[in-house]
């Protein structure tokens, strides 16, 4: 595929501002699915740290991970992930 095929948030890559939009979004959407309650500087932390997560567990399953959509799954994944790792850390 060249370049030109792809949609404008299909790009390979995401840039600063589309990874702080992506961080806000999975950590918001992590807060949910754990019942969590968090600030938005919070949200960005977990969400930022779940796309590393989510990016490492992409590639250890061959799943090839790039453009907007993919990198807010992977991130979500991963921010669920950390999150519930917290919990079980926390709970000891």
């Amino acid at each position: 595929m060249n370049a030109e095929t792809y949609a404008f948030l299909n790009q390979p890559g995401v840039g600063f501002f589309s990874m702080i939009v992506i961080g806000i979004i999975a950590g918001w959407v992590a807060e949910r699915v754990t019942d969590s309650s968090h600030g938005l500087l919070t949200n960005l932390i977990v969400g930022i740290a779940g796309a590393f997560v989510g990016g490492e567990f992409a590639t250890l399953l061959n799943i090839p991970v790039f453009g907007f959509f993919r990198t807010l799954i992977a991130a979500i994944v991963g921010a669920i992930v950390l999150l519930w790792v917290w919990r079980a850390i926390r709970s000891r």
